[in-house]
Order: C-alpha cells, then structure tokens, then sequence
C-alpha cells in the first residue's frame, strides 16, 4: 500500500476544535496514513498545547513551523520532516471524508502523476450559502468552484487546501515558495500551489497533475468569511498573488485557466444571476453584481501587484525542502531568502 504523509497547518488556537477534527478525520480514513504532521506557525502555546494532546497519539507528530511565518513555510517544514511516498495537504479548519486519502493513492497508478487534488466543499457557519454569494466564486473561501474541471481529468494546478504531491515533484521543483501565500490573519494571499504546480511541469513536462473529485472535504466557512468586505478584499488579493506568479512564470502560463474563467465561466454566472432576478427568485441580482464586483476587485489587485512587482522586484523564494543542505531558487528579480523546511524561522 503506498504510504502517503498527511500535513495539516495550523497558526491559532480559535480553531482548537476544528484542528482536532482534521486530525480525528485523517485517522479515520480508509486507507491508513502513514503520518500526520501537525505544523505550528510560530505560536508557543498552540505548540506546547497540540504537543501535550497528542502526547500520547500513535503516528501524529507536532513540529514547529522552522521556516519564515506564513502558510507555505509550514508546508515545507511538514515535507521535509515527513517520510511517507505521497504527502497530502489538509487545511486546519477542514474535515476529509472517509475515501479521501483511498481516492489519492488510486491516481498515482500511473506513474506520471506528479499531484492529485480533490474537490473542497464549503460549510457555512450560518447553516447555508448567502444568497448574493456565487458558486463561481467560492475559491474565494478555499473551495471547489463552478467552472472549475470535474470528474478525474488533468489540471493545471491543485488547490492547496486538499491535494497531495509526489515525494518526487518537491525534488524535481522544490517547495512552496514562501512569500506568496497566507500568513496568518494578514491580507489573504494565496495561488502558491499555483505557482508550484506550473513549476513543476514546466521542469518536467509529462508530468501529469490530477483532480479527482471524489477525494472530498468539507472546510468551514466562518461568518466572517461570509461578508461582502472579505469576498472583495481576498479577490483583490487574489490579483496581487496572480501578480507575483505571472512575475515569477509568464503570464501565458500565469493566467491560461484564468482567461478561460473570465471569458466563458463568469459571463455566464453573471447572465443566470440577471435571470434570476428578472424571474424574482433570491438574490439573482446581488450574485451578479458580487461577479462584477470580484472581477474589478481582482484585476485592481493585479494592476496593483504587476506594477510593485516590475518597481521592486518579486519578492519570494523556492526553497530545497528535500536536499541534505539549505538552498534556494531565486526568481527573476528576487534574492533567494528563504531557507530549507527545518531550519530558520518563519
């Protein structure tokens, strides 16, 4: 049975219940996991905490994050601690169904594929899905969104939250690059598994990325998240972060699916939402202006990034997660600062 690593990311203690479940999900699964790796971002008291509970857990490891704060540091600390073929990636405030981890050993039959990722579904905390809020959207709270491939078929990129890569890709491409992704309770960066994944290929070019959308997990939605004020604010992030991965590896390859989503997915949600409103059904209106609205959001935060990325330069680094001594990989116009998972600080 191939033995796959599960890394779980955690940076507060507000979500000691939900960390708990991710962990008490990942134990449940179907096909076994070799590990689970409980990664703290530079905080001292979840670690002594996670530390004391697990104490006495067979096969769940706590680390502190040993790289610069921030999400993609974290995961690099997790794979070069962890030992298994396959390491998958769970998000703290996210529970996997039973089959998940049974559903990603299943793609790596084939030994080209370097990743596979699954489909993420959100739980709202209200209970259901805010009306004005669009399906084609819902990247902006880290899960599966309409127009986004279904079934398992090749992808550009997996979504961080729920994928799993090869032991393999990291020593092909290295790791996350740090800079990029979410740091705790800042502005909510991401496309760092973006970034990864068209690395990846473009160093190995038959390398096929998966997404099998039967490898399910639920990740929670807090109310917070279900304002229009962060709807807005992690689009306009989400411009930056395309920004400083179309800096790091073209724009052509940088935003490929995304012009298909601008051109084909989005018209289209934005004409059901005018049907529907036309028709009086709820919140037909506001989901087409939220499309409008996270659309102008976007393109300002790349507008925004492209021109700091041209006056300053990108501004992360790939690190060595995998090799015997710290390296790192700058990008164009960038110092490589990063250090190796398991060394330096966050």
């Amino acid at each position: 049975m191939i033995s796959i690593s599960v890394v779980v990311c955690a940076y507060t203690e507000d979500r000691w219940e939900d960390i708990l479940a991710a962990v008490a999900s990942v134990r449940a699964q179907s096909h076994t996991a070799h590990e689970t790796l409980l990664v703290v971002d530079h905080n001292t008291p979840l670690l002594d905490r996670l530390a004391k509970e697990f104490k006495e857990t067979q096969g769940v490891r706590v680390l502190a994050n040993a790289g610069p704060r921030g999400l993609s540091a974290g995961r690099n600390t997790g794979i070069a601690e962890s030992s298994g073929e396959i390491i998958a990636f769970l998000d703290d405030d996210a529970v996997a169904e039973r089959d998940w981890l049974r559903h990603f050993a299943s793609g790596y039959e084939d030994p080209r594929v370097l990743a596979v990722g699954g489909r993420t579904l959100p739980a709202w905390e209200s209970g259901r899905r805010p009306r004005w809020f669009p399906e084609e959207f819902d990247w902006v709270v880290g899960c599966m969104y309409r127009g986004h491939p279904t079934g398992r078929v090749p992808v550009r990129n997996v979504l961080g939250g729920n994928a799993s890569f090869r032991r393999t890709a990291f020593e092909i491409a290295g790791g996350f690059a740090t800079g990029i992704g979410r740091d705790g309770d800042k502005r909510p960066l991401g496309c760092e598994e973006t970034e990864l994944c068209i690395r990846l290929t473009r160093a190995r070019p038959d390398a096929v990325l998966l997404i099998d959308d039967r490898a399910v997990i639920h990740h929670r939605v807090p109310a917070a998240r279900e304002r229009f004020g962060y709807f807005r604010t992690r689009a306009y992030a989400e411009g930056l972060s395309k920004a400083l991965v179309s800096r790091s590896v073209g724009a052509d390859k940088g935003l490929e699916s995304e012009r298909r989503y601008a051109t084909r997915v989005l018209p289209a949600g934005v004409g059901r939402g005018l049907r529907d409103a036309v028709l009086a059904r709820p919140g037909g209106a506001g989901r087409a202006g939220a499309i409008v609205a996270g659309v102008m959001a976007a393109a300002g935060g790349y507008v925004v990034g492209s021109v700091r990325a041209r006056r300053a330069g990108a501004t992360f680094a790939v690190v060595d997660v995998t090799g015997p001594a710290p390296a790192t990989r700058g990008t164009e116009g960038t110092r490589g600062t990063g250090t190796r998972g398991g060394e330096g600080g966050r």
